[in-house]
Parts: structure tokens; C-alpha cells; sequence
């Protein structure tokens, strides 16, 4: 039964989905007689805050919008941004004689339908639509076989929004009572965050180590070529049949692993060694030739999509997500929210069709190759990621652009190539040994590959996180030789290495770090990693991700006092339970009631208190006695030498002495180091600083004492007022302030300086055309001239005291420069961006340094240096912006018309209706003004962990 068929015979059905590009697309396949609109996702939520909860809601119900003492009821409230679609949808049902919910068939997507059902409670039967590609045939057979609501999904997601809520709402105040407002706790976020911080611990301990081996160019004595080289090198790995230490042997904190039994060769013995086997007679000791087999990869999942796309394409896994949902929209790719490798049948012979077409019927194995999925608890009935429909389009055929055309391009080429041959060859190995002149047996080890047939690698080769590692591609070739045959050193070389502290993660190492551990939702990881981002618990250098020193205090207070909840196996636990909720095999409501108050004994990951034996306190007990947590202590970690960092309400600064003490330091740190770099030496060179208040003197003319401080905004200068002047209300009083020039610094100024600089703006004179005033002045952009509301530049700070009225007018009397001024130089080339074709430099602008294409500006974080920004850095940026898309423009308003007065009203009548209007619009005026106090204190008072 096509839909087409179907609804030609009366009346219409309305069909809704999540996003309104989705609609559009799904509208043109169904034709007439469907009416297709998307409910902008979640029509309805948790409430943002107490404000958004109804009246009749109080205590503990109003604080966290769930009813923890009526088996944890959720209170649901309309989105306040989408009660116009709730009403727009409510009148295309009234007209509709069924109603399909077409919502994305995992999780989320079957709560949003379930949420749909309940706000607009259709009186039309009610089927729900899933599909996992958006093609004319799937669109069809979705609407030609619907099926139930799933309640055991809706179920899932639920309990797991509530129990973000709980965790959220309960843990965060402790935050903001123990580190500093505002602040947040999530049960995966968290978790994540304490992945990145104990890496970064691992680097604070580290210190490196050396270590040395030799590396030997050995000949044949037979001329070579490119299939039969007559040199190669090779590396020293044992003396005197005991193996040399090579990286693998140290651990992370930079020394050798306990009970190692290797040789650890320092600089002098491995270049006494070299010396000794210059001029040694060697030859072959063994030649270990075996088979070379590499299948092809599975194809696409979420978390290997995301971290392919960062290797390969310089794509965060947010920006990731973000092309591939216009994609899936559009009708390119299957769901790309999965932890299924499965393709179907159709699929396949799409795939092996394109395998002969491409590459020939060599190429193509016997039978489809098929995967078993890898994540535990897979859920969700969807395919791989793959391109959709039943023959795939190429790239080319595609027309696509930019980042949409290279993400479906890794998509494409990943699925074609996993129905491909394998790739064969054969891998040596060669070991050569000789002795130096002191007797010492040494023995050498090279290996080789050669790939005979390419297979899949002719499509695809997976990338790797480690830039040095070797791909599976590269060919590496060794001259033939066989035992006994004798060769000649040509060159034997000490090598020196040091140990490097273990690699801080990427996000695609992060994805597959919480993915291994089994942390969370695949499909939730972009969100995660976005959030910690966002609220500043980890920040980007280059691609790496950096712990703030805030992110220490947070973690520490929850590793201390809430152990349980940041714990791996805990939290993985509770994966696993959720998962038996969707599947029917627990129930949600006394899985809740162990969690959140501990009740009987233990319970699974269900309990969260750190306690033993049979009672473990549950997530109320845990937030209710905070007396044993010491804020100081939590945000303070000794540095050495007496001085401690400490994170404070206006950022981390480092200290020496209690504050106030006679000889105390204290100076702030940036907010961008990375904490492996603050070392005491470091810290020592913080402290020397200028810091703080610095008296200058006294104004000659004020009798007011002017001071120096380094403020967040740079340094400045500023007069201190007398204790009693009034700070706020109508008589309140300013304190004249000015920024030090970019040529002045905080330990060179002087009181003649700071006069100067406050006593801007200055009267350069007057126009004798106009009889306007003249004045320069120093604002956010720089120097600068007004005449009125006419203003113009000047070329440096200084010119502010120097410039004359003559000169003034000089700079007036040219015609004033529209548009932008002559372009500065770049400050770095970064090449060229992989998307656009076009070079890549990054400028200095009005805002600070940003990167661009020439089409595509994205202004540089906090964390990147001008200096030290890579390629991908820069690349990474702009993809990031074209995902955002152009800025949205508010469209203005019309101002609204006023009504005509009645002629006929009297002017007694008129005045009477006026003075009541305007006491009832004083009186309204005052209640909204307290409601959006309350609304506004509210908000602030509740921070909710995101749905994961």
C-alpha cells in the first residue's frame, strides 16, 4: 500500500517529525493528502529552574521538578519557546484523520513522540512511523507499516532524564557552596572530566627519563633496487642475549617499570658500544617470514565515525554531529546515531555493486562480509552509518560541498570498502648479530612488509591517534637475504630518547577512552564533551584537551566525598541497569528509590554512598551533612616550596604565606596554563611579578591617593575615594580610571603617568569653521579624534598628549575612509583548508587574532597562542563555524499603531480612564518586575545537568 494510494481516499494524515529540513524532505516523498511538520524536538521537558514549575508545586517538588516522595513522578512543563508549535500542531490535528509520529527510533526519539501524545492528546488514531534513512522507499514502507509506541524505551529514557536530574540538581549546589557559584555536576561529565584530569595528574608526576639504543645501516655488498634494496636499517635490541629498554618499558610516570628485567644503555655505553662494533664483521641470524592478512574495517558507527572524522578531517565531535544530522536530513546517509556495524541486505549489494563497478570483480570477496557489533548492550534496531538508499551515490554524484562533501565521502568510502577483499602479503623479520671489540655479543632487528594485494586499502585506510604510528598501508621493504649470509656496517649510530609523559587526549581519544569503559551512550558523547568544554572544566590546546585548574577542585571534592558517583565501574554499572529498564528486566521506579535514598541493602550500582557493610547511603544522604568538607581544603594543591595554588572565586592564583601575614605573596595565574606547566619555578616567576595595589602618590589637586592594579582587563590606574562617598543612587560618585598604555607596564608607571592618562579625554581645540570642540581620546579600539559624531583614528597612544589642532584638522580635512582600512599583514600561513581549497592565515583584528579562509572568519579561544597554532587547529576552527551557519538576524518589529481617541469622549471621562490606566499599568509594571526578579534568581539558583 503506497501512501499516495492510501490517502486519495478522503481525508489527510499528519505526519510529525523533529526538525523542519527533515520535514521538508519527507514532505516530498509523501505528495498530497499528508500534511508534514516538525515539533523542533522536545516540545516538552523537566522545568528550567522553580519559575517554571506550576503554583501548586512546593518544597522539594518545586526545587527539582520530580516528586521524589510519590515514586519519583517527573513535573513536564511546554517549553516556553515552543507553546506557539505546540498551538500550530493542535490546529493541523484537529483537521487531520490520523496522526503519524515520525521522531527518530531510538530513546530520545520515541520520549519525544510519547511527549506528543500527551500535550496534544489526538482523539485520531495514533501509529508511530520509523525509518533509518530518509529515501522515497523507506518513507513509504515506514508509513505503509507503523507500529505501537514503545513504552519500555520511553520508560529508559525517562528514568535516565530523571536521574540526570537528581544527580544534577542534588550535586551541583555542593559545588557552588564548596568551589564557586554556578557550577555543575552530571553523572557522565563528571566522569569524563575526572578521565581528563587524572591524565594530566599522570603528567604532573612524570619526569623523564633517558634512554639510549643503536641504530645500524647494513649492506648486502650487492647493488639494490626498488624490490630488492641492497641496504637497510636496523635496531639494536639485545647485548649479550639481554634485551635493551626501549619506551614501552618505562611507565607513565617517565621511569623504568618494577621488575624490568632490560639492559638500560645510558649515553656513554651505548656510544662506548658503537665504537666497539665499527668495525665488527656481522651477518644474518635468522629470517622470520610469515603470511600478512588485514580485513577491512567495520563500517561506521557513532563513536568510530567521530573519531575518524577528527583524525582525518580536523572535525570536533560536536561539529561532527552537526554535518552529519544535515546529511541524514537531507537524505544522504543513514541514522547516524548507532552502535550497530550491521548493514542490510540492501545495503550490501549496493556496496559490492559499487566494489565491481570501481574497482573490478578481483576486488570482490565470495560472500558479504557481515560485523558483530563490539558495544555492549547495543541498542537501538538501526543500521551502520552508511550512505542511504539502494544504489549509492559517489561523492561527485552528490554535489555536495565543503565539510557535508568530505564527511560523505569518509562515510562512503568506509562502507564500500568493508565489503571488500582483504589485503595480503607477507611481513619479515630479520635479525642480525656481530661482536664488538670488547667481546660484547650485539644483536640487530629489522622488519618488514610487503603488501602483494591491496584489497580494501585500495578504498579506505583507517587513520591513528598517534601521528608516529605507521598506517596499515605503508610498505616497508628488506633485501632478501637468508641465514649465514654476511654484511657489512656501513654506519652504526647511538640513538638518545627520553621518555614522554603519557599523551593528554583528543576527543576522538576521549570518545573511545569512555566508550572502552563503557561510560555513557555513544550517542551522547558529543554533548558531553561539549558541555565540559563549555563550562570550563577542559579547554583546547590544538586539538588536546587540557584540564583547568577548576576542574581539580571539582574533581577532588567529588574523588573525596561523592566517590561513588565519579567511580568508572559505578557509572558503567548504572548504564547497565538503565539498559535493563528499556529491555523490561528491572523496574524503574525501585531502581530510583535505591539510588536516590539508599533504601535496603546493597543495591548494585543503584547505591551511591562510599559506605561498608549493609547499609550504603543513597544520593539524598550524601548532599544533606556538608560539614566535613573543607572548601579551602578541596581548592588547595601544594606546588613546593611553601607555595600553594589555590582556586579562588575570580580564578586560580598561586600564594606564599597566609594572606595578610607579614611577607605573604599572592599573584593570580593564567587561566590558560595547563597545570603539568605550573611548576616552582614557574610559580617563583608569578610571585617576583608586580602584583596587587601599587600606591603612586597623591593628586596634588584632589588630595585623593592614585593607584596601579592589574585588573582582568589589563592594567590601569584609578584614585581611591574617600570611604564615606556614595557608591550607587543618584549622588553616586565614579572613581576616575584609565588603562595604562600597551607601552607602559604596572612596575614602570609613575604618578605623572597616571595623572596623564586620567586627565583623558583631552581638548585638542577648536574647529574654526564649525565652532565644534575637538577632543582625542582612547577607547576600545584604540586612539582616536571626535568632533561631534565625527571620528577618526589616530596611529598611536602616545599622539593622545602630542597631537596639535593643525595637525587635527589636517587628519579632518581628508576625506574619511569607509569601509575597511588597508589590510594588515597575517600574522601566521597555516596552508591550505581541506574544505575550501583556499589558503588558511591567520589575522589580528578587531576582536584579537582569528583564522580565515577568505570566506570563513572564526576568531581564536582562550587557549590558542598565535605562535603555536597548528594547521589542524586552524582547519578545526573554521569547520566549527561553517557548522554553526550564518548568524540569525532578529527581524524588528513595526511599532504597533495607536488607536485613534473617540472624538466623542469628554475631557473629564478621558483624563478619569488615563489616571486609572496608568495606576494599572504602574501596578502591573511592579508585579512583572518582581516576577522576573524571582524568575532571574531562580535560574540562577538551579544549574540541571543536560539530558545525556
Amino acid at each position: 500500500m503506497s501512501p499516495t494510494t492510501d490517502t486519495t481516499q478522503g481525508g489527510h494524515r499528519l505526519v510529525i517529525v523533529e526538525s523542519p529540513a527533515k520535514a521538508k524532505t519527507i514532505k516530498g516523498y509523501l505528495g498530497p493528502g499528508y500534511v508534514v511538520e516538525a515539533s523542533v524536538g522536545h516540545i516538552r521537558d523537566l522545568p528550567n529552574g522553580a519559575a517554571e514549575v506550576p503554583d501548586k508545586y512546593t518544597g522539594e517538588v518545586r526545587r527539582l521538578g520530580v516528586d521524589v516522595e510519590h515514586d519519583f513522578q517527573p513535573i513536564y512543563v511546554v517549553n516556553s519557546d515552543k507553546k506557539s508549535q505546540v498551538k500550530k500542531l493542535k490546529e493541523l490535528l484537529a483537521e487531520a484523520d490520523e496522526l503519524l509520529l515520525a521522531t527518530d527510533e531510538d530513546r530520545e526519539g520515541e520520549a519525544i513522540a510519547w511527549h506528543l501524545q500527551e500535550v496534544l492528546k489526538p482523539k485520531v488514531p495514533v501509529r508511530r512511523m520509523v525509518f533509518h534513512e530518509i529515501t522515497k522507499h523507506a518513507i513509504q514502507e515506514a508509513v505503509a507499516n507503523p507500529r505501537e509506541l514503545n513504552q519500555r524505551l520511553v520508560d529508559a529514557q525517562e528514568t535516565r532524564r530523571i536521574l540526570d536530574r537528581l544527580y544534577g540538581y542534588e550535586v551541583s549546589p555542593v559545588l557552588w557552596k564548596k568551589v564557586m557559584p554556578r557550577l555543575s555536576a552530571g553523572r557522565v561529565q563528571s566522569v569524563a572530566t575526572r578521565l581528563v584530569v587524572e591524565r594530566e595528574r599522570e603528567r604532573i608526576a612524570f619526569s623523564s627519563a633517558e634512554y639510549w639504543d643503536l641504530t645500524g645501516t647494513f649492506g648486502t655488498g650487492r647493488g639494490g633496487d626498488q624490490t630488492d634494496p641492497g641496504t637497510f636499517g636496523a635496531r639494536l635490541t639485545s647485548v649479550d642475549g639481554r634485551r635493551v629498554a626501549q619506551g614501552r618499558d618505562f611507565g607513565p610516570n617517565g621511569r623504568l617499570k618494577p621488575g624490568a628485567d632490560v639492559l638500560h644503555l645510558d649515553e656513554a655505553g651505548a656510544r662506548s658500544l658503537a665504537a666497539g662494533l665499527a668495525d665488527s664483521r656481522f651477518s644474518v641470524r635468522s629470517v622470520e617470514s610469515k603470511p600478512y592478512r588485514r580485513s577491512p574495517y567495520a563500517p561506521f558507527r557513532t563513536t568510530t565515525l567521530q573519531q575518524e572524522a577528527s583524525r582525518k578531517l580536523g572535525m570536533g565531535a560536536k561539529v561532527t554531529m552537526q554535518v552529519a544530522q544535515k546529511l541524514y536530513e537531507n537524505g544522504f546517509i543513514t541514522y547516524m546515531r548507532t552502535d550497530s556495524t550491521t548493514l542490510s541486505d540492501t545495503a550490501i549489494a549496493a556496496a559490492r555493486s559499487q566494489v565491481t563497478e570501481l574497482y573490478g570483480a578481483d576486488y570482490l570477496p565470495d560472500k558479504p562480509r557481515t560485523y558483530a557489533s563490539k558495544v555492549k548492550n547495543a541498542q537501538e534496531a538501526h543500521e551502520a552509518i552508511r550512505p542511504s538508499g539502494d544504489r549509492f551515490r559517489t561523492p561527485a554524484e552528490t554535489r555536495l560541498t565543503g565539510d557535508q562533501f568530505r564527511l560523505y565521502e569518509l562515510i562512503w568510502m568506509r562502507t564500500v570498502a568493508s565489503q571488500m577483499k582483504d589485503a595480503v602479503g607477507q611481513s619479515v623479520t630479520v635479525k642480525v648479530g656481530g661482536r664488538s671489540s670488547d667481546g660484547r655479543d650485539a644483536e640487530f632487528s629489522a622488519s618488514g612488509k610487503i603488501i602483494t594485494f591491496h584489497g580494501f586499502m585500495k578504498a579506505y585506510v583507517e587513520g591513528a591517534d598517534d601521528p608516529n604510528a605507521e598506517l596499515d598501508d605503508r610498505e616497508r621493504r628488506l633485501p632478501q637475504v637468508a641465514e649465514g649470509d654476511p654484511l657489512t656496517a656501513e654506519g652504526i649510530e647511538a640513538d638518545g630518547h627520553a621518555t614522554k609523559p603519557p599523551a593528554r587526549y583528543t576527543e576522538a581519544s576521549l570518545v573511545k577512552e569512555l566508550e572502552d569503559r563503557e561510560i555513557g551512550r555513544p550517542s551522547t558523547y558529543a554533548s558531553i564533551i561539549g558541555t565540559i568544554l563549555d563550562r570550563g572544566y577542559v579547554f583546547k590546546k590544538g586539538t588536546a584537551l587540557v584540564p583547568s585548574f577548576l576542574s581539580f577542585a571539582v574533581v577532588g571534592l567529588l574523588e573525596k566525598h561523592f566517590g561513588r558517583l565519579v567511580d568508572y565501574d559505578f557509572t558503567a554499572k548504572m548504564e547497565d541497569d538503565l539498559d535493563r529498564i528499556a529491555r523490561g528486566e528491572a523496574q524503574a521506579v525501585p531502581w530510583l528509590r535505591r539510588f536516590y535514598f539508599g533504601e535496603g541493602t546493597a543495591g548494585g550500582a543503584a547505591d551511591a554512598g562510599n559506605g561498608d557493610g549493609d547499609h550504603l547511603g543513597g544520593l539524598k544522604e550524601l548532599v544533606t551533612d556538608l560539614g566535613a568538607i573543607d572548601a579551602r581544603e578541596v581548592s588547595s594543591f601544594p606546588v613546593g616550596d611553601g607555595i600553594v595554588l589555590r582556586v579562588g572565586r575570580y580564578g586560580p592564583y598561586v600564594e606564599r604565606g597566609a594572606k595578610g601575614e607579614e611577607g605573604s605573596q599572592r599573584a593570580d595565574v593564567p587561566a590558560d596554563l595547563p597545570p603539568d606547566e605550573l611548576t616552582v619555578e614557574y610559580a617563583e616567576q608569578l610571585l617576583a611579578k608586580p602584583s596587587g595595589e601599587f600606591e603612586l602618590g597623591t593628586d596634588p589637586q584632589t588630595g585623593r591617593m592614585i593607584v596601579a592594579k592589574d585588573g582582568r582587563y589589563g592594567p590601569y590606574v584609578t584614585e581611591v575615594l574617600p570611604e564615606d562617598t556614595p557608591k550607587t543612587g543618584k549622588n553616586a560618585v565614579k572613581p576616575r580610571t584609565a588603562s595604562l598604555f600597551k607601552s607602559m607596564s604596572l612596575d614602570t608607571v609613575t604618578l605623572e603617568d597616571a595623572l596623564k592618562l586620567m586627565s583623558l579625554p583631552r581638548v585638542v581645540g577648536t574647529d574654526p569653521e564649525s565652532g565644534t570642540e575637538i577632543t582625542a581620546q582612547n577607547g576600545r579600539y584604540g586612539p582616536y579624534l571626535k568632533k561631534g559624531t565625527d571620528s577618526r583614528s589616530l596611529e598611536s597612544e602616545e599622539q593622545l598628549f602630542t597631537i596639535t589642532l593643525d595637525e587635527a584638522l589636517a587628519i579632518y580635512a581628508q576625506p574619511k575612509q569607509r569601509g575597511r582600512a588597508a589590510a594588515k599583514p597575517p600574522l601566521k600561513e597555516l596552508g591550505t583548508d581541506p574544505t575550501s581549497g583556499r589558503p588558511v592565515v591567520v589575522k589580528d583584528g578587531r576582536f584579537g587574532p582569528y583564522v580565515t579562509d577568505g570566506e570563513t572568519n572564526a576568531t581564536l579561544r582562550r587557549e590558542d597562542d598565535v605562535e603555536t597554532i597548528t594547521p589542524d587547529r586552524g582547519f578545526e576552527l573554521l569547520a566549527e563555524k561553517r557548522a554553526k551557519g550564518p548568524a540569525k538576524k532578529t527581524a524588528k518589529k513595526a511599532p504597533a499603531k495607536k488607536a485613534a481617541a473617540k472624538k466623542t469622549a469628554t475631557k473629564k471621562t478621558t483624563t478619569a480612564k488615563k489616571t486609572t490606566a496608568a495606576k494599572k499599568t504602574t501596578a502591573k509594571k511592579t508585579t512583572t518586575k518582581k516576577a522576573a526578579a524571582k524568575t532571574t534568581a531562580a535560574k540562577k539558583a538551579a544549574v540541571a545537568e543536560q539530558p545525556e
